[in-house]
């Protein structure tokens, strides 16, 4: 990267850093169980909910109980059950449709992170109506209160209901962007473990991943703070206590209300940190292909922190040592390559391959156009990359023939 470019870069995430103790950050309100809704739909006078969800969640019937719920306590319910695995500007614009068409006064997202993304971008579009999902993306364009949201997630790895960020894929460009904005953190967190029992092994293990990924970039960051750095390293060390017993055994409901707050704190960590280049080139891959986000950031993980040297290896020694993997003697070089090689393991174990990910080689520049378009200068990464050298991390995944 070019000199001047990494000294802006620099400038940029230092000015950040700065003013953090400056900036509206809060944590959603936890509610606990369905019934937990009922006060504060009744303290907020709210009689008409939009409910977001995909229709997998729906015809497993997690839905039903809410669905339920709401009709015996008097609160219509308007459910959109439409939404892809990475949610679409369509699938936002349609939300928002049902939402006004239904006189609704809150959004409820029940769902992964895409669910709760579809919800958080419907609720800005709400909010400016005359503003599309395009002119938001970036930092800060949304500068309005939205609907009252209230996000359930029902996998422990997003992280979306800690998070003032939505990830919308416009379908024309298949380019897939990141909205930032303190409006989008949702007011309410429902945390149920029970909803996530029906999850199978493979998307536990990706969501997980997911989680530890959040947790890893916002650590490793250069712009953490006493409480970002606490939350993270508390999340990994849920991760690496529970995480293979959720994937092994996915009724053990500890193990599921544990993760459930481990992506609670790792996405609590990374809307204050930020994250890096994983998943900047994650985002690229789900744009262009549809990869799934865990699974990408499951893949990537091990490739990148490597990539980063000795730049990360005192963090990540602080990492490994939270997982248990060593103590504080280790040297960080030592400390760094067992944490790196237990994501391996952990990959491994799951089933989590690098051939689950498939790229065109003539679209490698154009994806690595977008995650340094996406990171650079926002990401405060322990050593930053060109668009060039982001490069190498599409490379080992490069198939020139795709099958249909």
């Amino acid at each position: 990267m070019l000199i001047f470019k990494r000294i802006y870069c620099r400038v940029f995430q230092s000015a950040f850093r700065l003013a953090i103790p400056l900036l509206p950050y809060r944590k959603p309100e936890i509610i606990e169980g369905f019934q937990g809704l009922l006060p504060v739909l009744e303290e907020k006078n709210i009689s008409s909910i939009l409910l977001v969800t995909d229709a997998g969640i729906r015809k497993a019937g997690l839905t039903a109980p809410l669905e339920k719920l709401l009709a015996e306590n008097g609160v219509r319910c308007a459910v959109y059950d439409k939404t892809t695995a990475n949610p679409t500007v369509p699938n936002v614009e349609e939300a928002r449709e049902l939402y006004l068409q239904e006189e609704c006064q809150a959004i409820i997202a029940l769902g992964g992170g895409s669910s709760i993304d579809c919800a958080k971008a419907c609720g800005a579009r709400i909010a400016r109506p005359r503003k599309s999902l395009d002119k938001m993306k970036g930092l800060l364009k949304i500068h309005k209160k939205l609907p009252t949201l209230i996000a359930i997630p029902t996998t422990a790895g997003t992280g979306s209901e800690t998070t003032l960020a939505a990830v919308i894929t416009d379908p024309k460009s298949h380019h897939k962007y990141p909205i930032n904005d303190f409006c989008l953190i949702p007011r309410y967190a429902l945390l149920d473990p029970q909803i996530t029992c029906s999850l199978p092994p493979a998307l536990t293990a990706s969501t997980g991943m997911d989680a530890l990924t959040h947790a890893v970039e916002a650590y490793i960051g250069r712009s953490t703070t006493k409480q970002t750095r606490e939350d993270a390293l508390e999340a990994v060390s849920l991760i690496f206590e529970n995480l293979q017993t959720a994937f092994h055994d996915g009724a053990d409901l500890e193990a599921r209300k544990n993760m459930l707050h481990a992506a609670y704190l790792a996405g609590s960590a990374f809307t204050v940190s930020y994250v890096g280049y994983v998943h900047a080139v994650a985002h690229s891959l789900g744009g262009r292909y549809g990869t799934p986000h865990g699974l990408a950031n499951a893949v990537l993980l091990p490739y990148v922190l490597e990539a980063y040297g000795k730049a990360a290896h005192r963090k990540l020694l602080d990492l490994a040592v939270a997982a248990g993997l060593c103590d504080e003697t280790a040297s960080p070089k030592e400390g760094a390559a067992l944490f790196i090689q237990a994501i391996k393991d952990m990959k491994q174990e799951f089933g989590l391959k690098d051939s689950a990910i498939r790229v065109y080689g003539k679209d490698v520049p154009r994806l690595a156009y977008f995650a340094a378009q996406e990171a650079n200068p926002l990401y405060p990464v322990p050593r930053l990359f060109s668009r060039r050298e982001l490069e190498q991390f599409y490379r080992p995944f490069v198939k020139e023939v795709i099958d249909a």
